[in-house]
Order: structure tokens, then C-alpha cells, then sequence
């Protein structure tokens, strides 16, 4: 404790602590929280909002991390040095499957890749570090988007029409919370020229012991060398591989 303490100041901190162990946050239990009136609480939480640390659901009165909360996240995630710790294990990955292998994070609506290995042979799907794309197109998206409530989901799409890049994306809410339901089930996500024509995807998502820290791993390659078939073999591989880059993180 320093010297000094400053109350607020700790009860603030102590809520975005809270945030990061569950997904929302009502009134009522930040007061329980932070013991103290539910008044007390409403203002703290006032004052996070105001700063955009969190944001009000306007019918459940929930609250939920805000732009700036993750803005701040995103820097010091960014910092981590996942593409070091991944790349020894894409790259090995990369040659037994012989294909190019990503790894994604969630961004909102949007995946962006933050890691990758080209596959070795001269025909092979291009590397698409760096990019972003939106996640109901995208194998890695969609195994991301499988983490979260159908809440959430709803939140993060509120209208039933959704954006297609090709002729092959989901295209509509209803189609891609079903599309969810089975990734949940069986534990990947599979694309096949939802973001690209002549692309398929495998997705799994990457473990790892830091709060809200979500990651997937996927392999992608030309759709004809990655048939139905062999999605669960693909998949399985990637399971591996996830979670040794996932202890390589933290």
C-alpha cells in the first residue's frame, strides 16, 4: 500500500481489474465489489465511462469494457512478443502441413493477423500479416467470435444483414450465431472462400492464461488441397500447435 492511498483512485482500478475476470459488470456488483453504496459505485463507474474506460449497455444497463480500455490493451498487447515466441512455432507447423498458417486477434467486428508462415510451395495462399479483415468471413474470426455469448455476438452485429466479401460469406446474423453453435461444438472453425476466392481456413483457438487475451490459429491453402476431409485432421494439428504457442506466450 503507498504511503499515500487515495481511495477513488483505488476503487477505480479495482473495477477494471473486475472487467478483466468477467465478460460484464452491474451496478450491484461493483458495489458489492468495492463494498461500498451502490451510489458510490454509479459515480465511479460515471467517471469510466465518461473517460470511455467502459460503456453502458443502453437496455441491460450492464457494463462492459470500453474504447479506451481496450485501446490501452491493444497497445500493451501489441507489445508482447508473441510474433517471436509463435514464429519457431508456425514455421514448423507451416512445413508439416506444407500451407501458410496465421495467427489472428480479435479487433470489435474484425480479425487482424499478427503472425504468420508462408507454406512452402510455389502455389500457396499469401501471407496476410498485417491485415484485417471482418471476422464472420474468416475461419479465425469465426473460432474468435465462438469464444463470446450470442450477447455479445448480438452487440457486435446489431443488424441481421451482414458485410460479404465474396459470394461465400456468411451473410446474415441468423446464419453465422448457427455457424457459431457448431464451431463451439466440435472446437474449430472452418472457411472455405468466405474471405477469398479459392481459399479454405481451419481455425482453432490459441489458450493462454492472460485475461482477455483472445487469439486463434488457423491454416489456410488453395480449397482444393484442403478438403472437407481433412478438417479434422487439420484441425488437430492446429490444436497442438495452438497450445504450444500458447504456453510459449503466457
Amino acid at each position: 500500500m503507498p504511503q499515500y492511498p487515495i481511495g477513488s483512485v483505488d476503487r477505480a482500478l479495482k473495477l477494471i481489474l473486475l472487467l478483466g475476470e468477467q465478460p460484464r459488470l452491474r451496478l450491484t456488483d461493483a458495489a458489492e465489489h468495492l463494498a461500498v453504496a451502490s451510489s458510490t459505485a454509479h459515480r465511479l463507474l460515471a467517471m469510466l465511462q465518461y473517460r470511455g474506460f467502459v460503456r453502458q449497455d443502453p437496455v441491460s444497463k450492464a457494463y462492459y469494457p470500453g474504447p479506451a480500455l481496450m485501446s490501452v490493451a491493444s497497445s500493451v498487447f501489441n507489445r508482447l512478443d508473441i510474433e517471436d515466441a509463435a514464429t519457431p512455432v508456425l514455421r514448423r507447423l507451416s512445413e508439416h502441413l506444407r500451407e501458410s498458417v496465421h495467427i489472428g486477434m480479435i479487433e470489435g467486428a474484425h480479425v487482424r493477423f499478427i503472425a504468420a508462415a508462408e507454406g512452402p510451395t510455389a502455389v500457396r495462399v499469401a501471407s496476410r500479416l498485417g491485415r484485417t479483415m471482418p471476422a464472420h468471413c474468416t475461419s479465425t474470426g469465426k473460432a474468435l467470435l465462438a469464444r463470446l455469448s450470442e450477447a455479445e455476438v448480438a452487440r457486435l452485429y446489431p443488424d441481421e444483414e451482414l458485410e460479404r466479401v465474396t459470394a461465400h460469406s456468411v451473410g446474415t446474423r441468423t446464419e453465422l450465431q448457427r455457424e457459431l453453435s457448431r464451431i463451439r461444438q466440435q472446437g474449430y472453425a472452418v472457411n472455405r472462400e468466405g474471405s477469398e476466392d479459392g481459399v479454405a481456413s481451419v481455425a482453432v483457438p490459441i489458450p493462454t492464461r492472460a485475461s482477455g487475451v483472445l487469439l486463434a490459429l488457423n491454416a489456410a491453402a488453395p480449397v482444393h488441397r484442403l478438403s472437407p476431409s481433412r478438417h479434422r485432421a487439420v484441425a488437430a494439428l492446429l490444436v497442438e500447435a495452438a497450445k504450444e504457442i500458447g504456453d510459449r506466450i503466457g
